[in-house]
């Protein structure tokens, strides 16, 4: 299976939701790196390449996704690294073009089951490894 970095950017503190879904992609068979809150995107980038991961899974729902996820998916281009990121939370449908258009590989709502979003996690892991 594949290593999947989790974790939640920004000031946002509410963790539930990602640990549900860092369990799900475990309970599936999957190595999973889970950071906790609060985390920088020069800092998820750093450790996504150190630990050589296949997807970076971010959470966010403070409203920041239009200034961290870019900002997360150039550290990780500066470091060599083209780990695609899957981002879930609370992000408008209308900020999605933006979001891929920078560069995030995917992004998930909270109508999406931890089924579906772990076989959305598996497919873009096993893109990255190829």
């Amino acid at each position: 299976m594949a290593r999947l970095l989790v974790t939640k950017l920004g000031l946002d503190g509410h963790d539930v939701g990602v640990k549900v879904l860092a369990a799900a992609a475990r309970d599936a068979g999957h190595e999973v790196i889970y950071l906790g809150i609060r985390q920088t995107p020069t800092t998820v980038a750093r450790i996504a390449v150190d630990e050589d991961v296949d997807l970076v899974a971010v959470s966010l729902l403070s409203g920041a996704h239009s200034v961290l996820l870019p900002a997360l998916v150039r550290a990780l281009r500066d470091l060599g690294s083209s780990t695609p990121v899957l981002a879930g939370g609370l992000i408008p449908e209308a900020d999605e073009p933006a979001l891929f258009a920078s560069g995030v590989s995917a992004v998930v709502s909270g109508h999406v089951t931890s089924a579906e979003a772990v076989r959305l996690m598996t497919e873009l892991a096993a893109g990255s490894a190829e």
